[in-house]
């Protein structure tokens, strides 16, 4: 299994300056991810040396299966992350990486860029969202799943080096739905219920049969492949006990860092600092 223990440590850091930011030094580089989500939109940063020094995020109902539909909205929200966290930290920001669905790109890379654009971010690098989080996790020979809110997207790596990529319409959002259909709730009702983790425990025998279809999903993009375990990433991978389950699905072994929904965002902006040429001495690797 891999050691996620240098993984938690910056998640968790990453945590801690979502309410505490460390303000910088005048002229000090700072370098951000944006990852434009179906639930949330992510802000991360660090410095130089790759250590979180803030973290913003929002509610954004702007993407559809992994595609910008609103894209006012989209550019809206961003704004609003890119002003308080250049607020926060006293500095300019610049240099951004943003992430897309795996293999996605073609259809949707424009319209991420310009989302960060507007808002005066400089988009460096684009990368795939499990290839970006495995920048955290640091996998060799695994599958980097992120269960996002709209969809799977699912990175194999052999060697360390992505050898297929896979995305799928199922995540939290799919969630939801199967939760108000049987507990004869609103969507929204839905959404706000499953992120109390009092209702995790509840939760999991009523989302079981999207449980077992994320499973199928990745079950088909490593096939072929000498996958060893899974790690999960995304803010759906928050479900506490679905490595549990997704384990005996896939008879592999599977883990998730503490605060998945960090992974992404923060593997970004570690991403635009490798992207900046800087070494970023330990983290996933």
């Amino acid at each position: 299994m891999s050691d996620l223990s240098r993984a938690n440590e910056l998640l968790d850091a990453a945590a801690r300056v979502v309410e505490s930011p460390r303000p910088m030094a005048e002229g000090e580089p700072v370098y951000c991810g944006l990852d434009v989500g179906t639930a949330f939109m992510v802000l991360a940063a660090v410095d130089g040396a790759g250590e979180p020094v803030g973290c913003a995020f929002e509610f954004a109902d702007v993407v559809r299966d992994g595609m910008v539909v609103d894209y006012v909205g989209a550019c809206d929200i961003a704004r609003r992350l890119h002003d308080r966290l250049s607020s926060q930290l006293g500095v300019e920001l610049g240099p951004c990486a943003v992430a897309l669905p795996p293999g996605t790109g073609a259809l949707d890379g424009g319209a991420v860029k310009n989302v960060a654009q507007s808002c005066g971010l400089d988009v460096v690098a684009v990368l795939d969202e499990p290839t970006a989080a495995n920048l955290v996790v640091g996998a060799t020979d695994a599958a980097v799943v992120d269960i996002g809110g709209g969809t799977t997207g699912v990175s194999v790596f052999s060697g360390g080096a992505v050898v297929a990529v896979a995305d799928e319409s199922t995540g939290g959002t799919h969630f939801s739905l199967v939760l108000a259909g049987a507990r004869h709730i609103s969507f929204e009702e839905a959404e706000r219920y499953k992120r109390d983790p009092r209702h995790h425990g509840e939760l999991l025998p009523v989302v079981r049969p999207v449980i077992d279809k994320v499973a199928s999903i990745v079950s088909r993009a490593i096939a072929g492949h000498p996958v060893e375990e899974v790690v999960l990433v995304g803010g759906t991978s928050e479900l506490a006990g679905i490595e549990g389950v997704l384990e005996k699905d896939l008879g592999l072994p599977c883990a998730k860092p503490v605060h998945p929904m960090f992974a992404t965002p923060l593997g970004l902006a570690l991403g635009c600092l490798e992207t900046a040429g800087q070494e970023v001495p330990g983290h996933g690797r």
